[in-house]
């Protein structure tokens, strides 16, 4: 209010006045509340300071529910401003004031009234202050057309006060100004009026109430799924003539603007509230974004406002730039480059990624190759017996996708797999693929064992390895002493799980016989004893880390090992 009186130019005649009509006009702001505002626009410079120093001094009258009205001329002392406050709410006031003008004519032109369903009347009314001799008032009814192209539709004078207007079309001009020409050159005294109306069936009016329902954040995570909605009302006493239409759209951060699809709403009766809904997939919009929302965009059918129909919203969606993990298993163990593992392996993929929201549930975020021992190399597809894909899932305590690849392995040799993890974004897991080497002997055999420490003092476990694809039945490792008494036999079930290719038992002999009595200190035999489908199996080779063969018969007596106690 205060920038505005600023605003407003010298010499310019300006008319307030205040109305408390309202069920909560006890809480109206009075003078007091006015002069506090210099506490934050410094004093003398509030909207109180304006109206005292343009002439309004009873305003500090205005302490209790009152109406007042006020008149001055900016910034002309030869003007005498004037003003009246109400005694309560119960009674009226009246201020009439004659101001004198440079010239015998003068123009008076309303708003534009509309858009109209329908035209019906003009109805208007005033009167002269002195006699009717010298008053000369004509009211035009101006037709507005969708361009804003006005033309003057009829010219009424003062016996024309009640006038009918129902042959003018809304579609033509939805829109019907009122322009009164004043003039007097007798008496220079205007012609009073009083109101001027026009009577008219209006198209409805809707507007967005976020107040009824709105959901939509401003901060969002990639792949997070939000489901955007806000209420539509029709706030008027018309219905509209059919169903909505909703525009929504998306300026990336590329300012590229994305349609979203969205149906069209209900067609709303009087007072009906409709929702917009969409499911917004943020994975589609990294970086700050602005959604718009427009309903009935363009004027689709006729209402009285637009300017409440849309919505800018800033949103961000942030970047997901952490790689993901990757965890490869052969039948449950992590290998070495040039491990010996089965000609069956059950190789375990599993991928895991952060986000919550953009889960790895589909094939692409994987892909299988193996390199065969003739140096083909031949890449896995999913949805077969060979290759399968267990998605993550929404329900799951975190974002993990399982690969399960069982190769049915038949020739002997070194192989190498190839496994490429990645995201749904496309970060890599790691900053390279997988890749590990390893060896298959489809022959059932098992490689001298050796037991480590040794000597030992504690406890000491085996070390061996099995190749084929099928652990044997039957292994039992018996301890004997220098003399061949058997003191102790160690069964399959003691050493725990074993698994084809290097193996170090779980099992520790800790230097007891069968009945748990320590042995004494000195040197132990020990011998392996196999069996599978009820054949013994063959001796494996050892190798070191180049592949070069070892000879560890050395080591062995006749297939007898030698191991010490040294407690």
């Amino acid at each position: 209010m205060r920038d505005f009186m600023d605003w407003v130019p010298d010499g310019a005649i300006v008319t307030a006045r205040i109305i408390l009509d309202g069920p909560d006009f006890q809480s109206q702001p009075f003078v007091d509340d006015w002069i506090h505002d210099s506490v934050y626009y410094g004093k003398g410079n509030t909207a109180y300071d304006r109206l005292i120093a343009a002439g309004f001094s009873g305003f500090n009258q205005f302490t209790y529910p009152r109406i007042w009205a006020f008149v001055y001329r900016k910034n002309t002392v030869s003007f005498e401003p004037e003003w009246k406050l109400s005694q309560g709410l119960n009674d009226q006031i009246v201020m009439d004031l004659n101001i004198q003008t440079p010239d015998s004519l003068g123009h008076i032109t309303s708003p534009a009234f509309g858009p109209a369903a329908a035209w019906k009347q003009v109805k208007w009314r005033g009167n002269t202050i002195d006699n009717k001799a010298g008053d000369l008032a004509t009211v035009d009814v101006i037709g507005v057309n969708a361009s804003g192209i006005e033309s003057v539709l009829y010219t009424l004078n003062t016996s024309q006060q009640d006038f009918d207007i129902s042959s003018v079309s809304p579609v033509t001009y939805p829109y019907i100004k009122l322009s009164m020409r004043n003039a007097d050159s007798i008496n220079f005294t205007p012609y009073q009026l009083r109101y001027w109306r026009i009577l008219y069936d209006p198209v409805p009016e809707g507007a967005l109430a976020p107040n009824i329902l709105y959901n939509f954040k401003d901060t969002l995570n990639s792949g997070e799924l939000v489901n955007f909605q806000m209420a539509f009302k029709n706030v008027s006493d018309v219905s509209f003539t059919d169903s909505i239409k909703v525009n929504l759209t998306v300026y990336d951060a590329s300012n590229v603007a994305n349609q979203l699809l969205v149906p069209k709403l209900k067609k709303l009766n009087a007072g009906d509230t409709a929702t917009i809904s969409y499911p917004f997939d943020s994975k589609k919009f990294s970086g700050t974004n602005n959604l718009y929302l427009d309903v009935n965009p363009d004027n689709d059918q006729p209402e009285q406002y637009h300017f409440n129909n849309f919505l800018y919203k800033k949103f961000q969606v942030s970047t997901d730039n952490y790689k993901p993990t990757m965890d490869v298993t052969f039948d449950g163990i992590h290998i070495l480059n040039n491990d010996v593992v089965s000609a069956q392996p059950h190789v375990m993929i599993k991928i895991k990624d952060e986000s919550k929201y953009l889960l790895l549930d589909d094939t692409s975020v994987c892909k299988v190759e193996l390199q065969y021992p003739d140096g083909s190399i031949k890449r896995f597809y999913f949805n077969t017996d060979t290759l399968r894909f267990t998605a993550a899932t929404p329900t799951a305590t975190d974002n993990t996708a399982t690969i399960d690849f069982t190769p049915y392995l038949t020739d002997d040799g070194t192989y190498q797999l190839i496994v490429h993890g990645q995201d749904k974004t496309g970060n890599t897991a790691g900053n390279a693929d997988y890749v590990v080497s390893f060896m298959v002997y489809n022959k059932p055999m098992i490689s001298n064992m050796f037991n480590y420490p040794n000597p030992f003092t504690t406890s000491t476990a085996f070390v061996f390895t099995i190749t084929g694809s099928q652990v044997p039945q039957n292994i039992r490792i018996q301890v004997l002493t220098i003399t061949g008494k058997i003191v102790r036999e160690i069964t399959k079930e003691e050493l725990g799980p074993l698994h084809i290719g290097r193996n170090i038992t779980e099992f520790k002999w800790d230097g007891t016989d069968q009945y748990g009595q320590k042995l004494a200190n000195g040197v132990y035999l020990y011998r392996v004893i196999t069996n599978l489908n009820g054949n013994k199996l063959d001796k494996f080779p050892t190798y070191d880390s180049n592949g070069n063969e070892v000879n560890t018969d050395k080591y062995f007596n006749k297939g007898y090992g030698k191991m010490y106690l040294m407690r």
